[in-house]
C-alpha cells in the first residue's frame, strides 16, 4: 500500500483572532481526534494542502500525518470546511484510527455496465442509493463499491443484500434497500388542439400587420 504522508505543525492558542492569523499567513487550522486521546490543534501550510489534496483522493483514504516533533499518526479525512462566500478551505477535521481496530465509513456506490432494459427496451436506470455505511479495518476500506446492472430488465431492481462486497467489509444498512432499478421508457403525451363548441368554426389566428387597411386609408384621406 502507498504510504501517503501529510507534513502538518503544532498550534499552541486557539481563538477567532489567532485562526485568522493563521489564514492571513496562509495555514489552514485543523484538529485531530480519536482512539480516545486529547484532541490536537494543527495547522497545515495551504500550499501543501491545496497539492495535496490534487495529488490525491481524500475520501476514506489513510493519511499518515507527521506533526513536527511527533511521530507519524494514521488519520482519515473527517471534514473539509470552506467558506461560505469565497471558495477556500478554512478549516479540517481530522479523525485518528488504528490499523488494527474496525470502523465505520461511507462508500460511494458505482454501477458497472449497460442494463439489458436500456439497450433493448429502451428502459432507464435509476439510483436509489448514492453510498452505503460499511465496517471494516481500514487497511480494507474500498474506494467504491461496485454493482453490475447488465442483466437487469425493465422492473428489475438490485438491492444492497445483491452486491458482492469485499473481503472483510460489513454492510450497516438495511440489506432490502434498493440502490439501483430499470424503469420503463418515459412516454411521450400527445398534445391535443381544445374542441370548438358544437355549431361554431374553429377561430383561424388574427394576422397583425404592419397597419390595419382602415387604417392606412385613413391616413391616406389626411
Amino acid at each position: 500500500m502507498e504510504e501517503i504522508i501529510l507534513e502538518a505543525e503544532k498550534r499552541g492558542e486557539c481563538g477567532k483572532s489567532v485562526v485568522s492569523a493563521l489564514r492571513r499567513n496562509k495555514f489552514i487550522p485543523a484538529i485531530v481526534y480519536g482512539q480516545g486521546k486529547t484532541s490536537q490543534a494543527i495547522k497545515i501550510s495551504q500550499h501543501i494542502f491545496l497539492h495535496f489534496i490534487h495529488e490525491h483522493h481524500l475520501e476514506n483514504t489513510l493519511i499518515n500525518l507527521k506533526v513536527k516533533g511527533q511521530t507519524k499518526r494514521t488519520v482519515l479525512v473527517k471534514e473539509i470546511q470552506h467558506h461560505p462566500v469565497r471558495d477556500e478551505i478554512v478549516h479540517v477535521d481530522f479523525h485518528e484510527v488504528s490499523l488494527t481496530s474496525r470502523v465505520k465509513v461511507n462508500v460511494a456506490v458505482v454501477a458497472q455496465g449497460e442494463p439489458a432494459g436500456i439497450k433493448q427496451d429502451g428502459g432507464v436506470l435509476t439510483r436509489n442509493l448514492w453510498e452505503v455505511e460499511i465496517e471494516c479495518l481500514p487497511t480494507q476500506i474500498p474506494k467504491e463499491i461496485v454493482a453490475d446492472v447488465s442483466a437487469l430488465k425493465i422492473g428489475d431492481y438490485i438491492h444492497v443484500k445483491d452486491i458482492a462486497m469485499p473481503e472483510g467489509v460489513t454492510v450497516l444498512i438495511d440489506r432490502e434497500a434498493i440502490v439501483f432499478s430499470v424503469e420503463p421508457p418515459a412516454k411521450e403525451e400527445e398534445v391535443v388542439a381544445p374542441e370548438a363548441p358544437e355549431g361554431e368554426q374553429p377561430q383561424e389566428p388574427e394576422v397583425i400587420k404592419e397597419k390595419k387597411e382602415t387604417e392606412a386609408e385613413g391616413e391616406k384621406e389626411e
